[in-house]
């Protein structure tokens, strides 16, 4: 909805003040699909050619996310911390063997369906169920693991960061794109040179709508689509270094409830609950 409204505001604005300013909008229109057809065919196709099919569909498969709202809720902390909470729990009370059949099998286990918003989540159930299962072997210590944690929470931010990345290069190549496009227009200008003033001003005119749109579509649409992405990636870094945060807390000995509270701290401030309304929280489950 935010998008919605973020594009609706740029593009009413760009295209009101020209409008106020007595600007013909019938060029722009008649100009607008040729041009597009450079601009966009062009860059897709540059784009194609600058990045591996991984790259591609990561982030065609990141595009979607981006026009939902963010699910790195203060309910969705909450009920990561209140799960991980029971965890350390039944490890402290019952023993680290306690947990191996969840560990094995977290799709049916009775614990992490508890959860549905992050059980559902194989990425996080797959980070906690890993270093879960090398706590259970106990042949690794915290510091292992936690080199361990902060090589793999990197390699998953560098990972997320190549499409995020790619939409960048897209951004910065439509402009030129967009400069091939009017090039082009004035080629076909100078080739009708015996027009009359009014036709020549009007093909001059539709040459640089392809300059316009190549900057529109590069700083008004694809980039910010970037930056969006490269947000959210920080988001889903951010729950990983929270449940580093936890699990490294409980090897270290420190009891469940003071373990979840130092994961609570790494939270961003927008989404971390308080001490008492997460204690509440953890009570109740």
């Amino acid at each position: 909805m935010f998008i919605a409204i973020g594009y609706i505001v740029a593009l009413g604005c760009i295209f009101g003040a020209y409008i106020l300013h007595h600007g013909n909008m019938a060029v722009i229109l008649e100009a607008l699909p040729l041009e597009l057809m450079a601009i966009l065919g062009g860059a897709l196709g540059a784009f194609v050619v600058n990045n591996q099919p991984k790259t591609l569909k990561a982030v065609l498969g990141n595009l979607g996310p981006l026009f939902k709202g963010s699910k790195y809720t203060k309910n969705r902390y909450m009920e990561l911390m209140a799960m991980l909470y029971e965890i350390l729990q039944k490890v402290r009370k019952e023993g680290l063997m306690s947990i191996e059949k969840d560990v094995e099998d977290p799709h049916n286990s009775a614990l992490f369906k508890k959860y549905p918003n992050v059980g559902h989540d194989h990425h996080v159930i797959e980070f906690i169920t890993d270093y879960l299962r090398m706590m259970v072997s106990g042949n690794l210590n915290a510091h292992e693991i936690e080199t361990l944690m902060d090589n793999e929470i990197e390699t998953h931010h560098h990972e997320g960061h190549i499409p995020c990345a790619a939409m960048a290069r897209l951004a910065g190549a439509l402009p030129a794109f967009g400069i091939v496009a009017a090039v082009l227009g004035v080629v076909n200008t100078m080739g009708s040179v015996g027009q009359p003033p009014a036709v020549l001003g009007g093909m001059i005119g539709s040459a640089l709508v392809g300059t316009f749109l190549g900057i529109l579509l590069a700083y008004g649409v694809v980039e910010p689509l970037a930056g969006l992405m490269e947000q959210k990636l920080d988001e889903a870094t951010k729950e990983f270094q929270c449940i580093k945060t936890v699990l490294l807390a409980s090897m270290q000995g420190y009891a469940p409830q003071v373990a979840i509270e130092f994961g609570r701290k790494v939270l961003y401030s927008t989404e971390r609950p308080t001490f008492n309304e997460l204690e509440a929280h953890v009570k109740k489950k």
